[in-house]
């Protein structure tokens, strides 16, 4: 007869701590996700164009493997002038890379994602391109997605998107300090670029943000 009281209120008690851990398990899960969600990939599929983002050398070897498979007849090397290797900017690395000088087309001016799709855009227009291949970066190119297909919404060319290999390991993206600024910095700039900052103004903001963490 003593036992049931205390039977009672190790039911209750553990009906309790399941109660005080539901809220937990949204933010468990968020962090044994959140990396796989950044990358994004489809299959190459002929295009006009290359567009290749600045930001790694292997942006442009991902950019020139498609071009020399067949898949497109140019490169658009947008924000060209940033140093990737020692073989030195962008248009430089592609020309090391044995890419027709002809074949290349570029923009200098773009600072950020969403200038990389704004900058780009006109180019594709002016050539008559209709359909384009978009490069980036693994941990880059949900983000990418999200911002060209803003961008590019009422143009009618066609966009696919294929990454380039990284090195980031989107499965366990809290091992290495290089996982976790990628992981933190995409997430960051995703929520900033969906309330409105883009460009230079969304740099500032999360430049402020990091330094609230530092």
């Amino acid at each position: 007869m003593l036992l049931r009281p205390v039977a009672r209120s190790t039911s209750r008690s553990g009906k309790k701590k399941l109660w005080l851990l539901l809220p937990v398990l949204p933010l468990l899960l968020f962090v044994f996700t959140a990396g796989r969600f950044l990358p994004y990939s489809q299959p190459p599929q002929q295009a006009d164009v290359i567009i290749v983002l600045s930001g790694g050398a292997e942006r442009v070897e991902k950019a020139v493997e498609l071009y020399n498979t067949g898949y497109a007849p140019f490169l658009i090397l947008s924000n060209s002038k940033q140093a990737n290797t020692s073989q030195g900017d962008m248009l430089q690395t592609a020309l090391a890379l044995k890419v027709n000088e002809n074949a290349i087309l570029t923009e200098e001016a773009a600072t950020s994602t969403y200038e990389n799709a704004t900058l780009t855009l006109p180019i594709m227009k002016e050539k008559g391109f209709t359909s384009a291949i978009v490069v980036s970066s693994d941990f880059h190119m949900r983000r990418v997605k999200f911002i060209f297909d803003h961008v590019y919404k009422n143009s009618a060319i066609e966009l696919t998107y294929v990454s380039s290999d990284s090195g980031y390991n989107s499965k366990a993206w809290w091992k290495g300090a290089y996982n976790r600024e990628k992981t933190y910095t995409e997430y960051i700039k995703m929520i900033g670029n969906a309330l409105g900052y883009n460009g230079p103004e969304a740099k500032k903001v999360l430049d402020k943000i990091k330094r609230w963490f530092n």
